[in-house]
């Protein structure tokens, strides 16, 4: 998918237990659902509405088989190139909620482009669900009004609420294909996304990617600065049930919680994934000739695991794919950063990475044994998303089970797990005066370290897996008020190296620790 296409899309746009009438509105629409029951809808449409409905539908669904999502569109939308598709604009005036004087409004995406999956919108209020249905009316092309073309259906929405100033609402939120979605809190800008489940991602064989088709969004009481929404996803291998309670602000907090249903045995599941982009930084920009001096929406993999060490594993744009895998039981949290705030570290006025969202994901609940994936794709630009990290049990997740995750999601601009302990600020590579070694130079910085004396005996704990580290320094750096680590590192004739460091005190570790992976 092409991210950028995605975003400016966006950003340029302003079952058991289940009623009759709600699975009837899902089977028309894909296709897919054999309903059952007899329960009558009110006169507007509107049916009984729980969570353990979609939960119901999500279970239902997994014990039939999988029937591909409706794609059919007139050829001027199934053809539909960027240009075209960002000239479809959803009339304001037609958004949810809007003369309700509430503190959200949803807008709907348009089929078209790369969206041509339909997704079913409902809106719930006083425990009923009425669909919301499509209309022309809601949306221009190119400001004129659009032509009627009979029931084309929705490809996603998104949610605007006063964040940065309280006359104005805000984009908060998208939910846009496939299962993507993404958030920015307050003077953010989009970034970074996150899906509801990946599966078989970086197999030989292609990944498989599980949509949305439906969502049920929960008018918010008056004066509510929080929002639910539901929504079922579904795919060859599984469906899923998800509740997303969103709350915009400082940092945006959604709180999901996830049903899994599988209908095959799956061992290559990503709980919680998250997709980013990083073509180059410092530590990572060879033959790449640019006047920025880094490009990415995420700096590094920051993890807290579950006997509550902190890592850092800055990111890298490979020549080959590359996937490392982080063993685990029982994460804390683990997330995608974008570390570095400064404008002067990206020069670019157009894109403004220095404003994109970190995405931190912090479980709720025990999540056993397992591994954090780190999947790096190579690219030669700014414009593919060639970053994914994920939680992946251990044990593969059988059919015809009910698997239930816990977790939140923080886009913000520093995760909440961050403690006692230094960071690392920044990583650079670079050539030494050996051309058998590169030098490798770690900036790190943190209240702890702040006043510390030259003298006061710090010292760099540095490792690799193949050995050959040599010059060890560790000496503070008076520009930042923090301290600096530098060594050597052997590049031949080893391919690969796993390297490990952290700064040490008298009484322990003053820092988090360092892990990178160089590739020549």
């Amino acid at each position: 998918m092409h991210r950028r296409n995605l975003l400016r899309a966006s950003l340029a746009l302003p079952a058991l237990g289940m009623s009759w009438p709600m699975a009837r509105a899902l089977a028309s629409a894909e296709g897919a659902i054999a309903a059952s029951g007899t329960t009558a809808g009110g006169e507007d449409g509107a049916t009984p509405f729980e969570a353990a409905h979609v939960r119901d539908l999500a279970r239902s669904l997994a014990a039939a088989p999988f029937k591909p999502r409706d794609t059919t569109l007139p050829d001027r939308f199934a053809a539909m190139k960027y240009d075209a598709y960002r000239s479809i604009r959803f009339v304001p005036d037609k958004a949810l909620w809007r003369t309700d004087r509430r503190l959200f409004q949803a807008q709907l995406f348009h089929r078209g482009f790369l969206y041509k999956d339909r997704v079913d919108i409902y809106e719930v209020a006083n425990g009923r669900a009425r669909r919301v249905p499509y209309s022309n009316e809601m949306f221009t092309v190119a400001d004129l009004p659009m032509k009627p073309a009979g029931d084309l259906g929705f490809a996603g929405f998104r949610l605007h609420t006063p964040m940065n100033r309280p006359d104005y609402f805000d984009e908060v939120c998208a939910f846009l294909g496939a299962s993507y979605f993404r958030a920015v809190a307050k003077n953010q800008i989009y970034g970074i996304s996150a899906r509801g489940l990946a599966l078989k991602t970086a197999d030989k064989g292609g990944e498989e990617f599980p949509g949305f088709r439906a969502f049920w969004l929960e008018r918010p009481a008056p004066g509510n600065s929080s929002i639910v929404v539901h929504a079922l996803l579904d795919s060859e291998s599984a469906t899923a049930a998800f509740r997303f309670s969103i709350r915009p602000g400082e940092a945006t907090v959604f709180d999901v919680a996830m049903a899994l249903y599988p209908r095959v045995d799956i061992a290559q599941a990503g709980i919680a994934p998250l997709t980013s982009m990083f073509y180059f930084a410092a530590h990572d920009r060879d033959n790449i000739d640019d006047f920025r001096p880094a490009v990415h929406d995420s700096d590094g993999l920051a993890m807290k695991t579950g006997q509550d060490e902190h890592l850092w594993r800055p990111l890298a744009n490979p020549k080959n794919l590359q996937v490392s895998t982080f063993r685990d039981h029982n994460p804390r949290g683990f997330g995608l950063l974008q570390r570095d705030r400064k404008f002067t570290s990206y020069e670019d006025l157009e894109a403004r990475y220095e404003r994109r969202p970190s995405l931190w994901v912090e479980p709720i609940g025990d999540w056993g044994e397992g591994d954090i994936f780190l999947v790096e794709i190579p690219t030669q630009g700014e414009i593919h998303d060639n970053i994914v990290s994920f939680w992946r049990p251990r044990a593969p997740l059988r059919a015809k089970t009910e698997y239930l995750f816990n977790y939140r999601l923080h886009w913000c601009a520093e995760p909440p797990h961050r403690g006692s302990l230094a960071v690392i600020e920044k990583t650079r590579m670079g050539a030494s005066w050996n051309k058998d070694r590169r030098l490798a130079v770690i900036d790190i910085q943190g209240e702890s370290l702040k006043g510390v004396p030259p003298d006061a005996g710090l010292v760099a704990e540095v490792s690799s897996d193949k050995g050959g580290i040599e010059n060890v320094v560790a000496q503070p750096n008076p520009e930042t008020g923090g301290w600096r680590i530098s060594f050597e590192l052997p590049v031949k004739p080893n391919p690969v190296l796993e390297l490990r460091a952290r700064l040490m005190g008298e009484k322990g570790t003053l820092s988090e620790t360092w892990l990178y992976r160089w590739t020549p």
